[in-house]
């Protein structure tokens, strides 16, 4: 009797666990399609709101065009699903143009979830939000002029001297991005005021 509760009890202490290498899994497999073999539970570190379950980066020009700054999106959290993506701008200068916080779950495109019935799974949300952080940076998301020199007025919710700043500036970048609240953003360096600022919203 005891040799068949030991192994079920192995079982049961896996699944309780398995919400957890499931997201380490992710964020370290080299290889997608070998099967993962979670680390004994006492070589395990504790996951807490601060720890980086994944790094995208990327290099483009933005608060200066003779340099490349560091486009940065870590998703932090115990969980890939309730986590949060962390998007920071590094110049290459090494200053912090832009530090914001925006749900994991923000980065999911819908679209595809409601053209995939299976896609509702939590398993499923999960690798729709690493997807999410795939193409944060794609380099359709960067333009310039970060403005349209059609567009004359500055949209509400913008800085109006921000604005004025980089709609004036024709070498400016613009990075588009899904904000906090799941709404697309355009973000633009300010030359004059040197800082990042929203130009679309």
């Amino acid at each position: 009797m005891k040799h068949i509760l030991l192994p079920a009890a192995l079982l049961l202490l896996l699944a309780q666990s398995s919400c957890v290498t499931t997201d380490r899994e992710v964020g370290t497999s080299n290889n997608p399609e070998r099967v993962y073999t979670p680390k004994p539970e006492a070589e395990r570190s504790r996951l807490t709101s601060r720890t980086v379950l994944r790094t995208v980066q990327a290099q483009h020009a933005f608060s200066d065009r003779g340099s490349k700054d560091r486009f940065v999106l870590l998703l932090q959290g115990p969980k890939i699903i309730d986590a949060n993506a962390r998007f920071l701008i590094i110049s290459a200068k090494g200053d912090t143009l832009r530090n914001e916080v925006i749900p994991a779950k923000a980065l999911i495109n819908e679209r595809t979830l409601q053209e995939d019935p299976q896609a509702a799974s939590v398993r499923s949300r999960e690798m729709a939000i690493l997807q999410g952080m795939n193409s944060f940076f794609a380099e359709d998301k960067f333009t310039s002029p970060a403005i349209p020199r059609t567009v004359t007025a500055a949209p509400e919710g913008s800085d109006p001297a921000g604005w004025s700043a980089v709609q004036a500036d024709n070498r400016a970048v613009g990075f588009d991005y899904v904000d906090a609240s799941g709404r697309e953003k355009r973000i633009a360096f300010a030359k004059k005021l040197n800082k990042a600022v929203v130009v679309a919203d």
